[in-house]
């Protein structure tokens, strides 16, 4: 039925139409996104039959999620769906990604039977931006390294960079490691620890020490120690001793390597950390070759 037979239609005759209700129609109405095309001798709002496609149009949009005055932007013509399609999976991404950190912090929560202390300091970590988590590190990484101006450059841009970065879209189990990792940069019990390998490092080092030979040792360490392991050599064995002697020289204070090298289990789980949020399905290979050295190291401490 039409109002009057002008071909109009009521609020009423549309939601029957569409299976919207009265009120949302007239909510919309009264916002702008469904304008009437004239009122009738008693007042109420009258609307041609292309209103029930315009309709259809506003509740599609509405339940994709899009705001009112994005819908009356696509109605007036002032930008595409397709326009504010992509400007919604943009914002959704970051939903997403939010929820993906609530997620991750909740988590945590519960696996820990954290306070509500632990639980604020947990999501403050957990939403820092990129920028934020490298000032963490940044922070870390001049205390750890200040005044060892001999320190090889290249453990400091790996210490610098690593575990930092977290993905775009990280995992639940990413953000909760970044969490993890970024609670232990700030421990002061592990900044000592990492500050007495640095000043090993620089104590081995003189200023014309080539940038990367700290890399060249733990290249070299891997291959001998791969190859003993690959030969069932054990670190109690004697063997294990030759293996040391060709890694280290014959002269060398294998106490004092063995203190450099064996920082405890903090540092072992800083290393697992970063694998995780690097993606890494497992700790990088040399942690099981420094393990071995370290066993060794003890069972054969030289004289």
């Amino acid at each position: 039925m039409t109002e009057d037979g002008t071909g109009l239609l009521t609020i009423g005759e549309l939601a029957r139409a569409t299976g919207l209700t009265v009120r949302t129609i007239r909510y919309w109405s009264d916002e702008g996104v469904l304008t009437p095309v004239t009122r009738s001798s008693g007042g109420y709002r009258l609307y041609d039959s292309a209103a029930v496609a315009r309709l259809e149009l506003i509740r599609t949009l509405r339940e994709l999620g899009l705001g009112l005055g994005d819908v009356r932007r696509v109605l007036a013509g002032e930008r595409t769906v397709a326009e504010v399609a992509a400007t919604h999976v943009a914002a959704l991404d970051a939903q997403i990604r939010s929820l993906k950190v609530t997620r991750a912090v909740l988590s945590t929560v519960a696996r820990r039977g954290s306070t509500a202390e632990e639980m604020t300091l947990m999501n403050k970590l957990a939403r820092l931006s990129a920028a934020e988590r490298q000032r963490i590190v940044d922070d870390f990484v001049e205390e750890i390294f200040q005044g060892l101006d001999t320190a090889d450059p290249w453990i400091r841009e790996r210490t610098r960079s690593i575990g930092v970065s977290l993905p775009d879209d990280p995992t639940p189990e990413q953000v909760d490691a970044w969490v993890e990792l970024a609670e232990l940069l700030q421990n002061p019990d592990f900044r000592a620890a990492m500050r007495r390998m640095i000043e090993f490092n620089a104590a081995d080092r003189t200023p014309d020490t080539p940038a990367g030979a700290s890399a060249m040792f733990f290249k070299r360490l891997v291959e001998l120690v791969g190859a003993a392991q690959d030969r069932g050599v054990t670190p109690q064995s004697p063997e294990a001793d030759a293996v040391l002697t060709e890694l280290l020289g014959a002269d060398t204070d294998r106490t004092a390597v063995l203190r450099r090298i064996d920082l405890g289990n903090e540092v072992v789980r800083y290393r697992e950390l970063a694998s995780l949020i690097k993606g890494e399905q497992e700790p990088p290979r040399f942690q099981a070759e420094f393990g071995w050295v370290v066993a060794a190291l003890k069972a054969w401490p030289g004289r």
